[in-house]
C-alpha cells in the first residue's frame, strides 16, 4: 500500500509526523506500506506558485491513499482565489471525485468530560456526517464580482446540484446506516433553497430503495441546534456542501474533528481514494497563544490506523475509534483547546506505545 503525504501548513506537519509514526507501528508488525511526502496548500505555493503543484498531483495519481494534514494561513489571505492554500483542497476533491465526505463524531467513555459540552449529553455518542464535497455553491458556476446594471459592485455564487449527485450521495448515507443503527437524517433548506428541495425530493425517491432505513428530514438550522441540544437522537446525517457549513462546525464540540473522503460506496473497496484531514481550518485556528498546539492530538494517529485498514461504517465496525487510540484515551491521554494535557508528540508516544 503506497500513502502520499500531504502535510500542509500550520498545525498540519505537527499532527501528520505523529499520523506518520503509527503508519510505522503498523509497517512494523507485518502490514507492507510505503509512503510519499508532496506540498500541498501553503507549502505547495511556497515551492512552486501553485496551491496543489502538478508533481503533487502524481504522487497522489500514484498512491492508493491520501493522509492529509491540514492547509491554510492568514499571510496567504491576499493572494488570487485561486492561488490560496484552500484551492489545493477543493482541487484534490475535484480531480479524484472525492464526493463523500464522511465525518464521524464519537465519543471515547474517558473524554466525555473533555466535550465543551455537558458528559451526560455527549457519553456514548455515535454519529456519522455524511457530506457531499464535489458539487454546490462551492463548484457552482457562474461565480464571481462584477458592477450590475445599476453601477453597483456585485458578488455572486451559483448553488447547484445534479440528481445524479444527489443520488450517489443519497446511497452512500443509506449504506452507510445500514451498517449502523439504520436510520438517516437528510439536512436541508427547502423551505427556502430550490436546490435543496430538489434535494430532499432526490433522497426521498432514492430512500424508496432502502425500505429497510428510516428516513428523515431537518432544516440545517434546526439541526444545528440539535447536535448541541441532543446528538445522540442521530445516526447517520446526509447533506450538501452549502448546509453543511453552517451545522458541521459544531460537530468538534462533541467530539475530535476527523474526516475522511471516498470515491465508492463504503463496501467497494478498489478505486478507494481516502483524505484524511484535520481540517483546513485547523491550520489557522488549532493553535492558542505563544504557538502552543491545542489540536485533537488524538485524530491524527486514530487517522492513520484506519487509512490502512477497510472503510468503517459505524457502530457494527465503529466510525472511529482504533484500538490505539482508544487505550490512549483510556489512559488519560488526550488535549482540548485551552486545556492541553500533553504535547502532539506525547500522545504520538501514547498512540504508538498501545500498539505495541
Amino acid at each position: 500500500m503506497k500513502i502520499a503525504v500531504l502535510a500542509g501548513d500550520g498545525i498540519g506537519p505537527e499532527i501528520t509526523e505523529q499520523a506518520l509514526r503509527v503508519v510505522s507501528a503498523l509497517a512494523a508488525l507485518g502490514l507492507k506500506i510505503d509512503t510519499e511526502a508532496a506540498p500541498v496548500g501553503g507549502a505547495g505555493y511556497e515551492a512552486a506558485g501553485d496551491p496543489l503543484p502538478e508533481a503533487t498531483l502524481k504522487v497522489c495519481e500514484s498512491a492508493d491513499a491520501i493522509l492529509f494534514g491540514a492547509v491554510g494561513a492568514p499571510k496567504y489571505d491576499k493572494l488570487e482565489r485561486r492561488l490560496r492554500p484552500e484551492q489545493g483542497l477543493l482541487r484534490l476533491r475535484k480531480h479524484f471525485d472525492l464526493y463523500a465526505n464522511l465525518r464521524p463524531a464519537i465519543v471515547y467513555p474517558e473524554l466525555a468530560q473533555a466535550s465543551s459540552l455537558k458528559a451526560e449529553v455527549v457519553a456514548g455518542l455515535d454519529i456519522l456526517i455524511v457530506r457531499e464535497l464535489t458539487g454546490d455553491i462551492y463548484f457552482g458556476q457562474p461565480r464571481g464580482i462584477h458592477v450590475n446594471a445599476q453601477g453597483l459592485r456585485e458578488g455572486f455564487d451559483t448553488m447547484r446540484y445534479n440528481e445524479a449527485e444527489i443520488r450517489r450521495i443519497a446511497r452512500t448515507a443509506f449504506e452507510a446506516a445500514r451498517k449502523r443503527g439504520r436510520r438517516v437524517c437528510s439536512v436541508d433548506k427547502a423551505n427556502v433553497l430550490e436546490t435543496t428541495q430538489f434535494w430532499r425530493d432526490i433522497v426521498t425517491e432514492e430512500h424508496a430503495n432502502y425500505g429497510d432505513i428510516e428516513l428523515s428530514h431537518m432544516y440545517v438550522d434546526n439541526a444545528a441546534m440539535q447536535l448541541v441540544r441532543d446528538p445522540r437522537q442521530f445516526d447517520v446525517l446526509v447533506t450538501g456542501l452549502a448546509c453543511s457549513a453552517t451545522f458541521c462546525p459544531t460537530r468538534p464540540r462533541c467530539s475530535p474533528a476527523r474526516s475522511a473522503c471516498c470515491r465508492r460506496p463504503l463496501d467497494q473497496r478498489e478505486g478507494v481514494r481516502h483524505v484524511r484531514t484535520h481540517s483546513w481550518v485547523g491550520a489557522r485556528h488549532h493553535r492558542q497563544g505563544g504557538g502552543q498546539p491545542a489540536g485533537d492530538h488524538l485524530v491524527a494517529g486514530d487517522d492513520a490506523a484506519l487509512l490502512t485498514g477497510p472503510a468503517r461504517g459505524g457502530r457494527q465496525g465503529r466510525a472511529g475509534g482504533h484500538p490505539g487510540a482508544q487505550r490512549s484515551a483510556d489512559g488519560g491521554y488526550y488535549a482540548r483547546a485551552g486545556e492541553a494535557t500533553v504535547s502532539t508528540k506525547a500522545m504520538g508516544d501514547a498512540v504508538v506505545a498501545a500498539l505495541g
